[in-house]
């Protein structure tokens, strides 16, 4: 028999068992029950009854007497109407009696009983009529006589009937007293049997389940110990305990093939952390390091006293930290270690991720260091992981790849600007730098008061080597020159930050920016000298079609006209002034070539530029002055003046801006208007602006065309925020500067408004004649 079928077997005997002393003990408990209940409600209440029917009687015998003593016939009366009054209920208890009598004999002594007490009640009324008859005598007579011998014998009557209940009542008891007597015996036999069968079942259990557990205890015990898992239980039955104990074998089995996985693994990660190049440790409670860690990780630090080191001490101690850093470290250690992985990512910001550690021969390794959380069952962290490598030489590569890159990207951009041009802004770069070295010095000469105008000039010379710079493309550079003049936008809003010391060193990282760029030209690309088109002194540049005009005029001056002959020769000698001069086109084409760059970063769309030039050349000389002067104007009109597309199309504009250009040539000027289909200037916000820089006042009445020309003040701006375009309030000032340094100027004329928008208007740049060659004095010299 299987365990589960004994076990069975023992669930159904406790269950039988319990069912027949169950079942008996009510059924015993049922007839005691019935035996009660004859007891409490027959026999006792019966006596009590026949106790009061004696209290009754000594009652009526009572009334009888004072019947008899009646002092007249009416009291008489009414004690007899008393007397007949309680024979009721005497019978009515005598009635209760019989029904509660369960033996004939007190069935017949309760009728005796109720015989003798209507014999009892009509001696009384032959008493009471003896009385009304006024016979005295016999009334006490038949009271002595007849009346007392019927109470007697109901009395009696009475005390047979309490008699036989008592009988009852003892019988009753006995009876009881036997069923409960028997029902203890069987209760107590039942019991005996049912523990004797359970006893000898779990019995049997015991010794089929304790003695195989007992053994697979001591065999687990001695696995436990030896660690050899070669051991195996021996089976001999193929019940439950026999199947466990196969199944103790082959996990016994699983536990030996897992071990020895355990330890080839643990074979391998120990070869690995023997031969990997890399450092790893793990971080314990306190700091300290753990025994297991990376053999290479002596070879990173260069001592073999690792294991149970504080980390503190060989990572942290000569990476060069402060004070404060290494505090910090030390704490997000502590915070992390033995608490929820959460600490951890609230602290790693404050754990290094790369050092430059100290050798004791003072060389200086950089060490990258990552940091992992290593979590118990609990989801805890137990301890922290460290890998560390030796990054020196991959940085020093970096460093190289990285200054290669820059140099590529220089020789990329360079190459982009021809060499005349790059050469020409450098010169231009470099004489800005010279101006402002020289202003640098001055001031520090002449002390605070000179201090404003300075620094506009400053400002002005470096926004303007900083637009060249973007518009021919030279990033670096251009962002060297923006971070310089951050510096002095802070020092235009306070000058009591002037520094000779701290411009000067400004102005030196210009200037090796710029020598960088031109160690590029010179040296990488072999770009040497101004070039043709750059040395005025020397070449004069003539266009490839005006050469051939001009040789073309002179072989028609081979003639015997003598006039046409010199009609030629005039022709040829204007077309050869033409020498050393530029289209307007030439002279702004990179200005507008880096228009689209710049409306890519505006948000807006490249602008449609239209140049008309009516056939009028300039000289080289100004074509530096004049880009300078167009790079402020163009990105300032990309900037304020062109709307985004969304905006234009909402006024009922083509989404693509447009600037224009126009140039025209009399006897004493030669001007420049330029102007676009932007959104116009708004005057009352310009007046605005003014009065909130100081550069007007409220009260001051100014007209339209002087709110205008506000524009050109130093460091007046309409733009919101300060970008890297413009609102710094330095471009116009610096158009106005440069124009008024080759004798010309620059102003604002308004035109007529435009509907929904604000004022238009166009910029007009005016400079002496002697720069330009036109087609009207071409024509003058042929009519001469």
């Amino acid at each position: 028999m299987s365990i589960r079928h004994r076990i069975v077997l023992l669930v159904a005997l406790v269950f039988c068992a319990l069912a027949l002393i169950g079942g008996y003990a009510i059924h015993q408990a049922r007839s005691n029950s019935a035996q009660v209940r004859q007891v409490t409600g027959q026999v006792v209440p019966s006596s009590i009854q026949s106790v009061e029917l004696m209290t009754r009687l000594k009652d009526v015998q009572i009334a009888a007497l004072s019947m008899v003593s009646a002092p007249d016939a009416e009291a008489t009366q009414a004690a007899l109407a008393e007397l007949n009054a309680r024979k009721a209920g005497l019978e009515q208890i005598l009635q209760e009696q019989a029904a509660q009598a369960d033996t004939d004999a007190q069935r017949g002594l309760i009728r005796e009983a109720r015989g003798s007490l209507v014999h009892y009640f009509d001696s009384i009324n032959d008493t009471a009529k003896f009385k009304l008859a006024g016979n005295q005598a016999m009334a006490d007579a038949n009271m002595g006589a007849t009346v007392d011998q019927y109470l007697r014998e109901q009395g009696q009557m009475i005390d047979a009937v309490q008699v036989e209940k008592r009988r009852s009542k003892d019988a009753a008891i006995a009876a009881l007293n036997r069923q409960l007597g028997r029902a203890s015996l069987v209760l107590s036999i039942v019991s005996a049997v049912a523990i004797l069968g359970l006893g000898a079942v779990g019995l049997l259990l015991y010794r089929q389940v304790v003695h195989p557990i007992a053994e697979m205890e001591n065999k687990m015990t001695e696995i436990a110990a030896s660690q050899d898992f070669t051991h195996r239980l021996t089976v001999i039955r193929h019940d439950e305990i026999g199947l466990s104990m196969m199944a103790f074998n082959t996990m016994v089995g699983k536990i030996e093939q897992s071990t020895a996985l355990v330890r080839q693994k643990a074979a391998d990660i120990q070869a690995l952390l023997q031969n990997i190049p890399q450092g790893i440790l793990t971080v314990q409670a306190g700091g300290r390091i753990h025994a297991e860690h990376s053999a290479y990780l002596c070879s990173i630090f260069e001592t073999d006293d690792i294991a149970g080191r504080p980390v503190m001490d060989l990572v942290m101690r000569y990476a060069g930290l402060g004070d404060d850093v290494l505090s910090q470290v030390s704490a997000a250690l502590e915070a992390c270690i033995g608490e929820d992985e959460m600490n951890f990512d609230f602290n790693a910001h404050l754990l290094p991720t790369e050092i430059r550690h100290e050798m004791v021969d003072g060389r200086v390794k950089v060490l990258e260091l990552g940091w992992s959380p290593i979590l118990d069952d609990s989801a805890t962290i137990s301890r922290l992981m460290l890998c560390v490598r030796d990054v020196t030489e991959l940085r020093a590569l970096a460093r190289a790849a990285s200054a290669q890159k820059r140099e590529l990207e220089i020789i990329g951009q360079v190459l982009a600007v021809t060499h005349e041009k790059f050469h020409a802004f450098e010169q231009g770069s470099l004489q800005f730098l010279a101006d402002n070295e020289r202003v640098v010095a001055d001031t520090d000469r002449a002390g605070v008061a000179a201090r404003a105008e300075a620094i506009g000039l400053l400002f002005r010379n470096m926004h303007t080597i900083k637009g060249n710079a973007r518009t021919y493309g030279l990033e670096q550079l251009a962002d060297v020159v923006h971070r310089v003049e951050q510096s002095y936008d802070a020092l235009r809003q306070d000058p009591g930050l002037w520094c000779g010391e701290s411009l000067a060193a400004d102005l030196r990282a210009v200037r090796d920016a710029v020598g960088e760029y031109s160690q590029v030209n010179t040296v990488k690309l072999g770009r040497t000298g101004p070039g043709r088109r750059g040395d005025g002194d020397r070449y004069l540049l003539v266009a490839r079609e005006d050469l051939a005009s001009a040789m073309d005029h002179v072989a028609a001056a081979d003639s015997d006209d003598g006039l046409q002959r010199r009609a030629a020769l005039a022709r040829a000698g204007a077309t050869l002034r033409r020498a050393g001069t530029d289209k307007l086109g030439d002279v702004l084409r990179n200005v507008v070539d880096s228009l689209p760059e710049l409306a890519t970063r505006l948000g807006k769309e490249p602008p449609r530029v239209l140049i008309e030039d009516h056939g009028i050349r300039l000289h080289s000389a100004l074509a530096g002055p004049l880009r300078n002067a167009f790079m402020h104007l163009m990105r300032n009109a990309m900037d304020h003046g062109l709307e985004a597309p969304l905006t234009r199309l909402t006024h009922g504009k083509p989404a693509t801006g447009t600037i224009a250009v126009a140039m025209e040539l009399d006897d004493l000027h030669v001007r420049l208007r330029l102007h676009d289909d932007g959104r116009g200037l708004h005057l009352e916000r310009l007046r605005a602006h003014a009065i909130r820089q100081g550069l007007a006042q409220a009260d001051q009445p100014m007209n339209d065309g002087a709110i205008a020309q506000l524009i050109f003040a130093p460091g007046f701006s309409t733009a919101e925020k300060v970008t890297e375009v413009s609102g710094r309030g330095v471009g116009m000032d610096a158009v106005r500067g440069f124009m008024q340094a080759e004798g010309g100027n620059v102003s604002i004329e308004l035109l007529e408004p435009q509907r929904g928008q604000g004022r238009r208007f166009q910029v007009l740049v005016t400079l002496p004649a002697h720069f330009a060659v036109g087609e009207v004095a071409s024509e003058r010299a042929v009519a001469a």
